[in-house]
């Protein structure tokens, strides 16, 4: 009797719920290869995503798997927070890749992009020993719950990039949180039916927004994408005109 493949069909909703965990997972249990040993080694790590999506981590010099990176940069991150219940019930994803270290050039976007969402990372965050580390995806497994597995290729986990959008989203940001917290605050309240609270923009890209409030992270995404980073402007000046209009 041939096995029976449990895998299910991959579409865009299948897509979407895994990118919204490389969105908004603010931590994963990061395996390496011990470089002694061969041991499979998992360590959690604070986690944020660069522009397309991809994982990225702050690590120091002085941990084992910063160490087991520079020997192999094969890797994996678990995402997904277990809730109430069998934990198993609850959607997780495995993204498996190879690790590199952030190329100087990117280091200020990635920078600002974690410490959005870690901002007590800013007491260490510029010391010597450590660095930031991206996972190139390869693939994921990803398990939305009892019968929901799917195998997922890098086409599916990335997003499109602009990088006229990239140069321009720090200062977007800024403007957003310094002038316009009234338009977050609906973002969250009025389109994603959130409650209340001191929401402000961490992050932008092509597809979506994602707010922040304390420990708590939320995906806008935007329906259509954007195409350009010339779109940017008029789609949130829409988004905060729907949300006021209820």
């Amino acid at each position: 009797m041939p096995k029976k493949d449990v895998l299910q069909p991959v579409n865009d909703d299948v897509r979407k719920q895994a990118r919204t965990f490389l969105r908004t997972e603010r931590s994963g249990a990061l395996a390496t290869l011990d470089p002694g040993s061969g041991v499979p080694m998992a360590s959690r790590v604070s986690i944020a995503s660069a522009s397309d999506g991809a994982p990225v981590f702050l690590i120091s010099q002085l941990s084992g798997h910063f160490g087991a990176l520079v020997r192999d940069v094969r890797a994996s991150i678990l995402l997904g927070q277990p809730g109430r219940g069998d934990p198993l019930a609850h959607p997780r994803i495995t993204i498996h890749g190879e690790a590199c270290r952030v190329e100087p050039k990117e280091n200020a976007s990635i920078r600002s992009r974690f410490l959005a969402r870690h901002p007590k990372a800013e007491l260490y965050v510029d010391f010597a020993d450590f660095a930031f580390w991206r996972l190139e995806p390869h693939g994921a497994s990803f398990n939305g719950g009892f019968g929901k597995a799917y195998d997922l290729t890098r086409e599916d986990l990335l997003s499109p990039i602009d990088p006229k959008l990239d140069a321009m989203e720090a200062e977007a940001v800024e403007h957003m949180n310094d002038d316009h917290l009234d338009a977050i605050e609906l973002y969250a309240t009025a389109l994603l039916g959130l409650s209340s609270g001191k929401w402000r923009l961490a992050c932008l890209d092509l597809e979506g927004l994602d707010l922040v409030r304390g420990d708590d992270v939320a995906r806008l995404w935007f329906e259509p994408a954007l195409s350009s980073a010339a779109e940017l402007r008029p789609r949130l000046v829409e988004l905060a005109k729907k949300a006021r209009s209820g």
